[in-house]
């Protein structure tokens, strides 16, 4: 049947350029975004998962990165269960953003909200400017779960929305 057990929000937030719409396509179309252009406002993609034997439908929402939508964007984080909060791993800057991304997250979602935190552009390793074992120790103290990604090679892609999904899953089926 095409009715799911479960329906989870997602958002993908983090800076502008740092693969948002990339991830989100990777994601629902199994292949690389060639004309990736700044997203303005919020784009919108679903897709229907598997996690320990349910059926989970994924509505994700990609907010779009630059400040002056920030404003625009604070209504989507309302019921998100679930969030994918990105950097790039070849800029500091983006990364430098993150607890920003996280507050808002927090405060406007809600407290629960399970967010894994996505290094992406993997693939650009010897660009790298952060390190995983840095960011690793941010997600630890932040609370969160943590890949790396690369919404081009789609490598831990799907596995960052599995994992977020499994934990939501998770939280649910404990009470």
């Amino acid at each position: 049947s095409s009715s799911s057990d479960f329906l989870f929000k997602f958002l993908v937030i983090g800076s502008a350029g740092t693969g948002k719409s990339c991830l989100l396509h990777q994601f629902i179309e199994n292949k690389f975004k060639q004309d990736s252009n700044h997203t303005i406002g919020v784009e919108f993609g679903s897709k229907v998962v598997n996690v320990g034997g349910k059926t989970v439908k994924l509505q994700i929402w990609d907010t779009a990165g630059q400040e002056r939508f920030r404003s625009v964007t604070r209504s989507y984080y309302r019921g998100a269960a679930g969030a994918l909060l990105v950097y790039d791993i070849t800029s500091r800057e983006t990364y430098n953003a993150l607890t920003n991304w996280l507050t808002d997250a927090r405060t406007l979602a809600s407290p629960n909200i399970v967010i894994i935190l996505c290094g992406n552009k993997k693939d650009l390793d010897a660009d790298r400017e952060v390190t995983f074992l840095e960011a690793s120790r941010f997600a630890q103290e932040n609370e969160l779960m943590f890949l790396e990604t690369s919404a081009l090679t789609g490598e831990n892609v799907e596995e960052a929305f599995l994992k977020c999904a499994r934990t939501i899953l998770n939280k649910i089926e404990s009470g």
